[in-house]
């Protein structure tokens, strides 16, 4: 039994180590957004930081309607590095969790 437990502790930790090189990765996986006449682009990271923002010079006439265009497309473009993040991050946790009984269903 003991030796179970130690057995997972082990899977645990090279299980963490797993995430944390994960999150590293993420890093460089950019996503790629713009709004749906192309006067607006930004870049941010799975892990959601900004990367780049481009604004068409037509934009800068009209402050309200630049406004509206980043919450938009900043929105969409954080909902899809989450969807990324949580994918990947999801899949390094399952794939590393010792197998104790009774718990297989809970994280599927």
């Amino acid at each position: 039994m003991f030796g179970d437990i130690m057995g997972m502790m082990g899977k645990l930790k090279e299980t963490q180590q797993k995430i944390e090189e994960t999150k590293k990765r993420l890093d460089t996986v950019l996503v790629d957004e713009q709004s749906n006449d192309g006067l607006l682009k930004v870049t941010i990271t799975a892990n959601r930081s900004i990367r780049s923002i481009t604004v068409d010079d037509s934009l800068l006439e009209d402050k309200e309607q630049l406004e509206d265009y980043l919450v938009l497309v900043l929105n969409k473009a954080i909902a899809k590095a989450s969807a990324i993040n949580e994918a990947e991050l999801a899949a390094v946790a399952q794939d590393g969790m010792p197998n104790i009984p009774g718990l297989d269903g809970m994280f599927k």
